[in-house]
C-alpha cells in the first residue's frame, strides 16, 4: 500500500468507529442486559442506557484506526499474487490479524465476497451505499452465528466471585446453559444483537468506504 492508502485507511477507519458507537451503544446495553443471568430488569433495565458513551467514543476511534490500517495492508500484501479463489482464506488472515475474535472471522471473509459478487453483477465496484448493504448483511450473518459465544462471554463477566462461571472457562459456561436454559439461553438477545450489528455494519463499513474515497 502507498502511504496515502494507508493514511486514509487510518483516518477513515477512526471515523467509522466513533459514529457507530456513538450510535449503537445504548442498543449494545439493551443487549448485554437481556443476556444477563439476573434478568433484565435486575440488570438495570433502560435505566442509564446511555452511561459511559463519550468514553467509548474516545476510545473507538484509536482502536478502530488500528484494526483498518493492520486490515487493510495484511490484505495488500496477501493479495499480492495469489490466486482469485484464495480471497475469502486472504480476508479471513487479514481480519484475524486486525482482531482476534470469531465474529471478525465471520464478517469480513463475507463483507469482501458480497461486495465483489456484486461488483461482479453490476460489472463495476459498489458504490458506498452498496458497501454498507454487504455490510449490514454479513454483520448480521456473523451475529447470529456468534451469539452463544457472546451470551459467555456476558455470562463470564458477570459472574460472581467464586461461582462456575467466573472460571472463565468458556466450555463449561457453554455446557452449563445448554442444560439449564438449552437453545434460547445459548441464543438470548439474539435479535436485538443482530439488529444492533446490521445497522452498525452498514454505519460502520458504509462511512469507512465513503470516507476513505473521499480522503483519496
Amino acid at each position: 500500500m502507498e502511504p496515502r492508502e494507508s493514511w486514509a485507511a487510518l483516518a477513515a477507519g477512526g471515523i467509522a468507529g466513533v459514529c457507530v458507537d456513538l450510535i449503537l451503544f445504548p442498543l449494545d446495553t439493551v443487549k448485554t442486559r437481556l443476556q444477563s443471568p439476573q434478568g433484565f430488569r435486575k440488570a438495570g433495565g433502560f435505566h442509564g442506557i446511555y452511561a459511559g458513551v463519550p468514553s467509548t467514543a474516545i476510545g473507538s476511534f484509536p482502536n478502530a484506526a488500528a484494526f483498518f490500517i493492520t486490515y487493510e495492508n495484511v490484505k495488500s500484501v496477501l493479495h499480492h499474487g495469489s490466486a482469485s479463489y484464495l480471497a475469502p482464506a486472504t480476508h479471513m488472515v487479514a481480519a484475524s490479524l486486525a482482531e482476534v475474535i470469531p465474529f471478525s472471522l465471520v464478517q469480513f471473509p463475507l463483507w469482501e465476497s458480497l461486495k465483489d459478487l456484486w461488483s461482479w453483477k453490476q460489472g463495476h465496484v459498489v458504490d458506498s451505499w452498496q458497501s454498507a448493504v454487504c455490510g449490514a448483511f454479513a454483520g448480521g450473518f456473523a451475529a447470529a452465528v456468534t451469539t452463544p459465544l457472546d451470551v459467555v462471554k456476558t455470562r463470564i463477566m458477570l459472574a460472581k466471585a467464586g461461582s462456575s462461571n467466573a472460571s472463565g472457562n468458556v466450555l463449561a459456561a457453554l455446557s452449563s446453559i445448554w442444560r439449564t436454559q438449552g437453545l434460547s439461553g445459548l441464543f438470548a438477545g439474539v435479535v436485538p444483537r443482530m439488529a444492533g450489528i446490521s445497522l452498525g455494519g452498514f454505519i460502520f463499513l458504509g462511512t469507512y468506504e465513503k470516507t476513505r474515497q473521499l480522503l483519496l
